[in-house]
C-alpha cells in the first residue's frame, strides 16, 4: 500500500519496521483492550509485539495492506497504529479500518485523524466501495471512532470467540 510517509493533521504515517518491536511492546502491557482483540494473553509482552509487527511485514509483502506506524509530528512519538487489513467476515474477503493507540496517548483524537485518513484514502483511491471495523462489543472506545467517522453498526457476530459489532461505511 503506502511505499512513502504520509502526514496528516497532527500525524506522520509510515510503514512499520522490526525496529518497532521495542516501541510497540508496551501496548501489550497492562492494556485493558487486549482482551477485545483475540490475542494469545498467554505470550510475553515482547512476543506479543514481534508476533504482531512481523504479521504486519507479511501482509505488506501479500498484497494484504497492514497496520502502519503513527507518529506525532510535532515530537516523534510513536504513539500507535492504524491501516487497512484485509479480514475475512462470515465467509467474505472485506477491508477493516483498524487503528490501536498506545494507552497514554488515547482520548486525544488521534485514532479518529488516522481512521478518516485510511478511509479517505481506500475511497478516494478506488480500494473498495464498503470499509468495516470489528470491534469487541464491550470495546466504546473504539465504537465511539467508528462512529465519528461515519460507521454504523450492521450486525453483531462471533469472530474467533469474540462478540464484536460489524461496523460498516460506504463509499459515497
Amino acid at each position: 500500500m503506502y511505499q512513502h510517509n504520509i502526514k496528516t493533521k497532527r500525524l506522520l504515517i509510515r510503514r512499520l519496521h522490526t525496529e518497532d518491536i521495542i516501541t510497540w511492546t508496551p501496548f501489550f502491557i497492562n492494556n485493558p483492550s487486549l482482551p477485545y482483540l483475540g490475542l494469545d494473553l498467554t505470550l510475553t509482552p515482547e512476543q506479543q509485539s514481534k508476533d504482531w509487527i512481523e504479521r504486519q511485514l507479511w501482509r505488506y509483502e501479500n498484497s494484504n495492506f497492514g497496520h502502519h506506524a503513527l507518529i506525532n509530528k510535532g515530537n516523534g512519538q510513536f504513539i500507535g497504529q492504524c491501516g487497512l487489513l484485509t479480514q475475512e467476515v462470515e465467509g467474505k474477503q472485506e477491508i477493516e479500518i483498524g487503528y490501536h493507540i498506545l494507552q497514554q496517548h488515547q482520548g486525544v483524537g488521534y485514532a479518529t485523524e488516522a481512521a478518516e485518513h485510511f478511509r479517505n484514502y481506500a475511497f478516494s483511491n478506488n480500494i473498495t466501495n464498503t470499509l468495516i471495523s470489528v470491534i469487541d462489543i464491550r470495546n466504546r472506545a473504539s465504537q465511539r471512532v467508528a462512529d465519528k467517522i461515519g460507521m454504523i453498526i450492521t450486525k453483531q457476530i462471533v469472530y474467533f470467540g469474540l462478540d464484536v459489532f460489524i461496523y460498516r461505511i460506504n463509499k459515497p
